[in-house]
């Protein structure tokens, strides 16, 4: 497993997914092998995987290629393994070379990387590029939601392995987390979130700002690559005393305490496709208020409160705290799809037959190697 931060899983999907899978497919009797940077522990093993700990440039637009490339090196050098899952359409220009050493490749495609604010110009033309790059040579595709599988299809006219995120179910979590902060249990409204225009965090506080509800906006998360719009988002909030922000919040047992004794979780992402964090609230058994667009939709199957603006939301935040029976029915509703539709043993099924197929031969190298993207819009709505 190629092109992420590695385990133990201490950042976000993919990590999760890495750490999550990973242990399932050891379980299972197959030797996993997973390159790792920047973690706090140097241990050679984790949970039964081999770790491979390789440095990288320390920044952003190099960070994760610089370690991806290094990783490479060392799979060309070592033991061939039967099949290597690399995350990250950025990582593609490593492909051909993984697969000239007899190494049949899956690219993780993520969500549509391309269209992050965070990328200027330059960045977001490579994103581009390298999509397009990895549908012609991978031997397969992976898509975490529906929605990225359509893209693909419609874009490229290219199949996908549609492989989603587990959803961690949390159940009878302790309230000292919580009230070490000074929060109630059912108490307060929360956003999980980096401070980045497509999370839509500013429209979230100017939405919270502008309404009567009684209870906190709870803000974890922060900005590493844009002050401008953490400044904004201030600015926003003004000196409102309702809205707490606690930065980035990395001990995991109290981001779970957050989740779980929190009375809505505000999702305002809108360009990934099965969010992480949005998994952590339904398996949290939280209510929802999500960004109106068809990722988020499809994951909540349509269970929520849906807004497209600040002023979507001062009604959500006014008229919701007088609600609490139908919060907690799509609370409820919320973890019993998150336990069926969203298991991780069913995501570690997937991986375990794509890698056994992909070491058996099967590739869609020859229909993606000529692939063209089409003029025609994608309706990203």
């Amino acid at each position: 497993m190629v092109g992420t931060r590695g385990v133990p899983a201490a950042y976000g999907g993919f990590e999760t997914a890495v750490e999550e899978v990973g242990k399932r497919l050891v379980e299972r009797g197959h030797r996993v092998r997973v390159y790792t940077r920047g973690s706090e522990s140097r241990e050679k093993s984790y949970l039964g995987m081999e770790v491979v700990h390789l440095p990288a440039v320390a920044q952003k637009q190099l960070e994760t290629l610089s370690h991806t490339g290094l990783s490479t090196l060392h799979a060309l050098a070592h033991r061939r393994p039967d099949a290597a899952f690399v995350f990250n359409a950025a990582n593609s220009p490593f492909l051909p070379m993984l697969r000239a050493r007899g190494i049949p490749t899956a690219l993780h495609m993520d969500g549509l990387e391309w269209r992050r604010s965070k990328w200027g110009a330059r960045g977001k033309a490579y994103y581009r590029g390298a999509e397009l790059f990895g549908v012609r040579t991978a031997d397969a595709l992976i898509a975490d939601a529906p929605g990225i599988a359509a893209y693909y299809a419609h874009q490229f006219r290219v199949p996908t392995e549609l492989l989603r995120y587990g959803a961690p179910i949390i159940n009878d979590v302790p309230t000292d987390g919580i009230e070490g902060l000074g929060l109630r249990p059912n108490g307060y409204h929360l956003v999980v979130a980096r401070f980045e225009p497509e999370n839509h965090v500013l429209e979230i506080v100017e939405g919270y700002q502008r309404s009567s509800a009684r209870m906190p906006l709870v803000v974890v998360g922060s900005a590493p690559y844009s002050a401008g719009y953490t400044e904004s988002i201030r600015n926003a909030a003004g000196d409102d005393p309702r809205i707490i922000f606690l930065g980035g919040v990395f001990d995991q047992d109290l981001l779970d305490a957050l989740y779980a004794h929190a009375y809505t979780y505000v999702h305002g992402h809108s360009v990934g496709g099965t969010n992480p964090s949005l998994l952590r609230a339904m398996g949290a058994r939280t209510a929802v208020i999500g960004y109106d667009v068809q990722f988020n939709r499809e994951v909540l199957d349509d269970q929520a409160w849906f807004f497209v603006d600040s002023t979507d939301l001062v009604t959500h935040f006014s008229t919701l705290e007088n609600e609490p029976e139908a919060v907690d029915r799509l609370a409820a509703g919320n973890q019993r799809r998150a336990e069926v539709a969203f298991r991780w043993d069913d995501v570690a099924d997937g991986y375990e037959d794509l890698a056994q197929r992909l070491a058996a031969g099967e590739s869609m190298h020859k229909l993606g190697r000529r692939a063209k993207r089409t003029a025609e819009e994608w309706d990203f709505s």
